[in-house]
């Protein structure tokens, strides 16, 4: 019988206090084809991680972990973790994933076969986002949104444009290619590292491939309403590079469209039913719902090109006033605090 090809691909799961999660996506891997090795680096958690992959190991050939004890100076502790798993790492490719992510069966072969038929040295999913709440029915889709006009799937694609990005939460890469960028080490210190190892890549004359990944791999972002807040602050005023104006101009138009306008035709609204019924009022009325329903269609049809169920549309106004909090709050924390929090620790700006 001819000898079958060696599995090509090493995921690594950075992890740091994920005993609600490391299960999932261990067993979610361990079904893929491919896989020759899963590498999670329990980045010093305290919960029960540590407990959950120790029963795990005794169960799964593939699962290798790894124990980080520190962090040394100068560096990010996801990009820490990234690296110590890369260290060890045996495959031709290397598959970065998130603790919080579920991979549906056959993903890994086919965005495996993308890569090669396209040639990508880097291929990387947007995840399908679970939001079971109302305010991440309202902040996470709106967010998203948000990123696909900042970062353009066919402009990341297109090996012509200058537009670099990755989202870390997947994120598959030839070994060869990781180690001639540097790696993880080469951005030790980069808050927004899957944007940051994109763009070294990118810049080196590597193929990006930047996909929704809906129908391949799902992901719960943050379980509770605090954990958002830190991420999401953490890692806007990046996801602008920096650019304050550009900032200022989408929070101002962000505020006018999504959550005034539909504000406005509300208070409009309640006017008229009051029985105020001067010509000026009525026109008002008309037009703000008519530019309230325009934007909340608009609204819909980008959720349903990114994997979104539609009708989380009817969230857009709550979504908006949320995100103009946080990219305010994402600029306070960069331009004036000095430095963000992350899972128990500060990273300065």
């Amino acid at each position: 019988m001819p000898e079958r090809e060696p599995r090509p691909v090493s995921v690594i799961i950075p992890a740091r206090n994920e005993e609600e999660n490391i299960e999932r996506v261990v067993r979610s891997l361990e079904r893929q084809e491919h896989v020759r090795e899963i590498i999670v680096v329990d980045d010093e958690s305290t919960d029960g991680t540590p407990e959950i992959l120790a029963r795990l190991s005794d169960d799964i050939q593939l699962l290798r972990v790894i124990r980080l004890d520190s962090l040394p100076e100068g560096w990010v502790g996801k990009n820490r973790a990234a690296a110590a798993g890369a260290e060890t790492a045996t495959g031709e490719w290397l598959l970065f994933t998130d603790a919080d992510t579920e991979h549906l069966p056959g993903s890994l072969g086919s965005m495996l076969a993308r890569a090669r038929a396209e040639n990508a040295d880097l291929v990387s999913l947007s995840p399908g986002q679970e939001t079971p709440t109302w305010w991440e029915k309202a902040i996470i889709p709106y967010v998203f949104m948000k990123l696909a006009r900042l970062f353009p799937f066919e402009e990341v694609s297109d090996p012509a444009s200058p537009c670099a990005a990755a989202n870390g939460q997947y994120l598959l890469i030839r070994r060869s290619v990781y180690n001639e960028t540097g790696g993880h080490a080469a951005i030790r210190g980069a808050i927004l590292d899957d944007v940051e190892l994109a763009r070294r890549v990118k810049a080196a004359g590597g193929r990006l491939l930047f996909l929704p990944g809906a129908e391949w791999v799902r992901t719960r972002m943050y379980r509770t309403f605090g954990a958002m807040w830190q991420g999401w602050s953490k890692n806007l005023f990046l996801l602008y590079g920096g650019r304050l104006g550009r900032m200022v101009s989408d929070l101002a138009a962000t505020l006018l469209m999504d959550v005034l306008l539909p504000l406005a035709f509300v208070v409009f609204a309640v006017l008229v039913l009051a029985g105020r019924l001067a010509g000026w009022v009525l026109l008002a009325t008309l037009t703000c719902f008519a530019g309230s329903v325009l934007r909340q269609w608009s609204y819909g049809a980008s959720l349903a090109r990114l994997g979104f169920d539609p009708r989380l549309d009817i969230f857009q106004p709550i979504g908006a006033g949320l995100y103009v909090l946080l990219l305010l709050n994402s600029m306070w924390a960069y331009t004036v605090s000095g430095g963000v929090q992350w899972k128990g620790r500060k990273y300065q700006a």
